[in-house]
């Protein structure tokens, strides 16, 4: 299959989205629709992160991906991998220590696996902050639990990027640059820029947030969405003028993934891969 025909951009689709799917059939499928990586979510359906045999079934990964040509970036928004009873948590501003070491240790074996895929970066969210936490013990915890993380980044030479939520302490581009600040600028600390939460809260247009942050860009993840509405939709189903938004991206030089992201279409996951990669095709290509 030919690669996504936009200049300098590498397309990829989010596992978060084809969970009805083995790992290895999710791969499979990805590389026959022409897809150049994959967002790969480690979770327990597919490379679970606390499974004893860990460090065999991410060689099996990294195999299988290379047999297939696909990149790879690791993402950490499993919803209940740590705790079964409590979506995304423990968070890395809880307010038991423990249980922010917990989410601490979890991005410090996804550097570790990413290290291993060759990935380009681990993706990573600051979480809710939780109710009767002040902002300023907040951003302390957040950044607390943050710096062994970034660490062993650095060791590993994998950025980690940080991703803007809607709804989390963490929300926005200035958020993430006051998380910037109060680390120092550490080399490895990066950011995931979500196309969906630029049109959902941002002020600025995506594009120019694509324009505004391209120095720090390590990961992107892409899908419609509508203004102050947090859904991921189907390409066509939100109000993103997508042609502005690929140039804009194209433009920075950003040489990492470009990651489809629909966690909550599963259930018709191949399809929606296979009509992405269309829309992505014919939207970023270059015009006559």
């Amino acid at each position: 299959m030919s690669r996504s025909p936009a200049p300098g951009i590498r397309f990829g689709y989010g596992t978060n989205g084809l969970t009805d799917l083995r790992l290895s059939d999710a791969l499979a499928l990805l590389a026959d629709l022409g897809y150049d990586g994959v967002g790969l979510t480690l979770d327990h359906m597919h490379l679970d992160p606390l499974a004893s045999d860990l460090a065999a079934r991410t060689r099996q990964v990294a195999a299988r991906l290379g047999a297939l040509g696909l990149e790879v970036t690791v993402e950490t928004g499993a919803r209940y991998v740590l705790d079964s009873r409590r979506k995304h948590g423990p968070s890395l501003l809880d307010p038991d220590p423990d249980q922010r070491a917990a989410r601490t240790d979890l991005l410090i074996t996804a550097v570790r696996v990413a290290a291993e895929l060759g990935a380009h970066a681990v993706h990573c969210f600051s979480g809710i902050t939780p109710a009767g936490t002040d902002e300023e013990t907040a951003w302390k915890r957040l950044t607390e639990a943050l710096t062994p993380v970034l660490d062993a980044a650095d060791r590993a030479g994998v950025p980690l990027a940080v991703e803007p939520e809607p709804g989390h302490l963490l929300a926005t581009l200035a958020d993430f640059h006051h998380l910037r600040g109060l680390l120092g600028s550490p080399a490895p600390l990066g950011l995931t820029l979500d196309i969906g939460h630029c049109q959902c809260l941002e002020a600025a247009p995506p594009a120019d947030c694509i324009r505004d942050a391209a120095p720090w860009l390590r990961h992107v993840q892409i899908e419609d969405m509508r203004r102050g509405v947090h859904e991921h939709l189907p390409f066509g189903e939100g109000e993103i003028d997508f042609p502005p938004v690929l140039d804009a991206l194209a433009a920075t030089g950003y040489q990492g993934l470009t990651v489809v992201e629909l966690p909550r279409h599963s259930h018709a996951g191949p399809e929606l891969a296979r009509q992405s990669i269309e829309f992505l095709r014919t939207k970023g290509a270059p015009a006559c």
